[in-house]
């Protein structure tokens, strides 16, 4: 096309010279020749683009089949949220360009921006002295970022539930006193340790827990009870998968690869009276109240990440809300976990008391079976049943995108397989 449009632009200086020239009137008849034969062949590749096109789209809509992707992250996303996002991926808003490659100035990201950081505050019902920022490095980053943000005292107190809260607890060890009130590390993470008021103490600056285990499919249901001690949690894996209450939180911290949006950005919540006393070694890019000045713009936010993130909420928003998807959540959980107790092939070791709504480990009788259920699973579209090597067997992480229907065909597999196993 561009040799085409060259010789048109040629051809057009020819016939200007070919009236004052002679000699130009050859020119003007070769370039003419050339146009015409450069426009059929334009005109060849267009409708062969238009035809490939045409057979590409054709093969993927009878080809493609969107599997059931069960990963503890990246997890999957709505569908609905994909498709919209592509729609815009590139032309955002009538701008001309993607969000990838906007100015993070521009009145279309800051629009994107607000939006994300309001749906936050509204499906979370957040009081108004709670800040709303969102970060890069993923929630591992705040283990550090944490402490170096809140350590007033010195002292802090942690309960170790699993593997991200056991590094978390390390991190931590680095800039004060950390103490590990307690552990379930004795029966390899599978229950939630029984504390009381007493067991923490009163002049430590906070108390942290991981709220959800992905790894071992762990979970509080009922929160420790910490006194006037504030309470800092990592929700990477349950944020927005049922109602809580906010105001028994101080700062919660999220990843957003789980349930919000793809990996690149960390939801960080914290009230206003945790501020302020801020270890002198914290640097300016993880000071909570750097970001929270500059409405998470300090820097160059992960752009994408968050422009996904507020599509997912708008579409959360649409579906009823946090209550109406803690609903389903607990709903796609029970079916799933009364299959396996109901099951003498199949096992779940967590304590029933202590079972997470999002993340469910199970295994077979033997380690040979295991890795031919996730093999012929994924056949199956059933796809990233593999647990984690700290656990082994099979892990079905069931956040906010995966519908009822995917739990189901799960079920399904799973009860073909063990009668073909047994």
């Amino acid at each position: 096309m561009h040799a085409y449009f060259s010789n048109v632009l040629y051809y057009t200086k020819m016939r200007a010279y070919a009236r004052v020239s002679p000699k130009s009137a050859e020119n003007h008849t070769f370039a003419r020749k050339k146009i015409f034969t450069n426009l059929a062949f334009a005109f060849t590749i267009i409708v062969y683009k238009v035809a490939y096109t045409n057979a590409i789209m054709t093969y993927k809509k009878e080809n493609f089949m969107r599997v059931y992707n069960f990963s503890a992250g990246p997890s999957m996303l709505p569908l609905e949220v994909i498709e919209e996002a592509g729609k815009n991926i590139a032309d955002y808003n009538g701008s001309g360009m993607s969000v990838m490659e906007m100015s993070h100035r521009s009145k279309w990201y800051d629009a994107i921006n607000t939006e994300a950081l309001d749906l936050v505050r509204e499906l979370m019902n957040l009081p108004d002295d709670y800040h709303v920022i969102m970060v890069q490095g993923g929630a591992s980053t705040q283990f550090e970022a944490i402490p170096l943000n809140l350590l007033k005292t010195g002292k802090a107190d942690y309960i170790v539930t699993g593997n991200f809260a056991k590094k978390a607890y390390k991190e931590a060890q680095k800039y004060g006193d950390i103490r590990l009130v307690a552990s379930s590390e004795d029966k390899k993470f599978t229950y939630i340790p029984k504390t009381t008021r007493e067991d923490f103490r009163q002049d430590a600056s906070y108390v942290h827990i991981t709220e959800n285990n992905t790894i071992f499919g762990l979970k509080y249901n009922t929160l420790p009870d910490t006194g006037d001690v504030p309470l800092v949690a990592d929700l990477s894996s349950c944020i927005m998968s049922e109602v809580i209450d906010p105001k028994k939180y101080s700062l919660i911290y999220a990843g957003a690869q789980k349930n919000l949006a793809p990996a690149g950005v960390t939801l960080v919540i914290v009230k206003e009276d945790m501020l302020g006393g801020e270890l002198p070694i914290c640097p300016t890019m993880l000071k909570y109240r750097t970001q929270i000045d500059a409405n998470s713009l300090y820097n160059t936010p992960p752009c994408w990440s968050i422009y996904m993130m507020m599509l997912n909420l708008r579409h959360l928003k649409k579906l009823g809300g946090v209550k109406v998807m803690e609903q389903i959540n607990r709903e796609k959980a029970k079916m799933l976990y009364d299959f396996i107790d109901e099951s003498d092939f199949y096992n779940n070791f967590v304590e029933k008391e202590s079972r997470s709504l999002m993340n469910v480990p199970f295994v077979s009788p033997n380690d040979e079976l295991n890795a031919k259920f996730v093999k012929e699973a994924e056949q199956a579209g059933l796809v990233s049943l593999k647990g984690h090597k700290l656990v082994g067997g099979m892990r079905a992480s069931i956040y906010n995108a995966m519908p009822v229907e995917g739990v189901k065909a799960l079920i399904e597999f799973m009860k073909k397989f063990e009668l073909e196993n047994k």
